[in-house]
Order: structure tokens, then sequence, then C-alpha cells
């Protein structure tokens, strides 16, 4: 007689661990953890995980995954997330989160100086997990800019 509101109780459940798994990821590249954000993708070199950064290619395969963000890493003095429009969707073992990363990075410094330029990014983001025995594992991310408006948008209305 329990069952709708067990159901509720295991569904909301699944979407907290999703939104753990989620920001476990962001915070891993906060931190430049790579070891931790490896844990974090689907193990195995058979099941095929991707990624997409921001004006990047489609990277196929879990070691060229990894490997990407181990550059990107490597080449990233600070990076932090300040993650929006969190939204959570689940089917089965498979969890869709999208979200907008408000990103803020700097490179490494110049001479003279101990901080690099910092720079904001905004980038739409969708991350598919899948549930395994382990836990809740990226099985994808996609991140796409989001272009800035220019303010030099004609109005139609307007004459020419």
């Amino acid at each position: 007689m329990n069952e709708p509101q067990d159901e509720h109780a295991s569904a909301a459940d699944d979407i907290e661990a999703v939104e753990r798994a989620n920001t476990a990821f962001y915070e891993a590249m906060e931190r430049g953890d790579l070891d931790e954000l490896t844990g974090l993708w689907l193990p195995g070199e058979d099941l095929t995980v991707s990624c997409v950064h921001p004006g990047w290619p489609v990277l196929t395969g879990r070691g060229e995954v990894l490997r990407s963000y181990a550059l990107i890493m490597a080449n990233t003095e600070y990076i932090q997330f300040f993650l929006t429009d969190v939204g959570v969707s689940m089917t089965g073992d498979t969890a869709l989160v999208t979200c907008t990363e408000n990103i803020l990075s700097g490179g490494p410094a110049e001479e003279g100086s101990s901080l690099g330029p910092l720079v904001g990014q905004l980038v739409v983001a969708t991350n598919v997990f899948r549930r395994t025995p382990d836990g809740w594992k990226l099985w994808s991310h996609h991140g796409s800019p989001v272009l800035a408006e220019t303010g030099e948008e004609e109005d139609e209305d307007s004459p020419s």
C-alpha cells in the first residue's frame, strides 16, 4: 500500500545521488584532481564515453576523454564553476543533468605576476550519468558556449 510513496522516495534519493555526482565532477575540475575525475567516469575501455568541450570536436573513448581533462588541468591555473539552471531528468538507470556553467578561469601568470588574467565564460552543459554498482558515473559531457549578446542588433521595426 506504500508503493507510490516508496517509489517517490526512491526517485528523490536517485535524483539527490545524481546531483552529488554532478557536483563532484565540477569540484574535481576546480581542484585539478585528475584521479577523482577519472573515478567519476564510467569504467572500462569497452564502454564508450564521450565529451564535447566548447569549441572542440567530439572526443570518444575513456582514454581520449580523460587525456583532454589532463590537458585542460595542466594549462589552467584557476577554474571555478558557478552552476545555475540545474535540472535532472531520469529514466531507468540513466540520468540527464542540464545546467549553465558560469565559469571563471585563469591561465598561467605572466612574468612578475602571481596570477594570470581571469576570464569569464558562459557554457550550457549536458551531463549524462549511468547507474553502476559503484554509484552514478558520467557517460557523456557536452558543453556548448553561450554567445554573448553584442547589443548591436538592429530593431526590425526601426526604419533603415
